[in-house]
């Protein structure tokens, strides 16, 4: 755990909130406490590990870890979410920027839902 945190909280290093997803293959040694950790995973494993299933998935498209973000943000716009949460969530300063998934959709009149569509 970084700092004190491990006697402030002494149960959470065994917590999931704590654990990282993708946890990196080597440990370290830290130099002051001279206690084992292991950091997360770097993302270039995670941008190597993406382009190869690609290749073997035999997509001829271009597709990479940032493809995942786009596919994330136009689902949330196709199932409803406000425009204002995809932007929360992509961390985007202008809505602008989360304004472009909009036009990919290009519903038209089909964009448009009923209340008495949730029924």
């Amino acid at each position: 755990m970084p700092y004190a945190l491990d006697r402030k909280y002494p149960n959470a290093a065994a917590e999931w909130g704590w654990q990282y997803v993708f946890p990196a293959p080597h440990r370290f040694v830290d130099p002051q406490s001279r206690v084992q950790g292991r950091h997360h995973i770097h993302e270039t494993v995670v941008q190597r590990a993406v382009k190869e299933a690609v290749r073997k998935a035999g997509i001829a498209k271009p597709a990479s870890c940032h493809t995942f973000r786009h596919a994330f943000a136009t689902h949330l716009i196709e199932d409803g979410y406000d425009i204002r949460t995809v932007q929360e969530l992509l961390g985007h300063k202008d809505v602008k920027t989360t304004m472009i998934y909009t036009h990919v959709l290009n519903r038209g009149g089909r964009g448009v839902r009923s209340p008495a569509d949730a029924l």
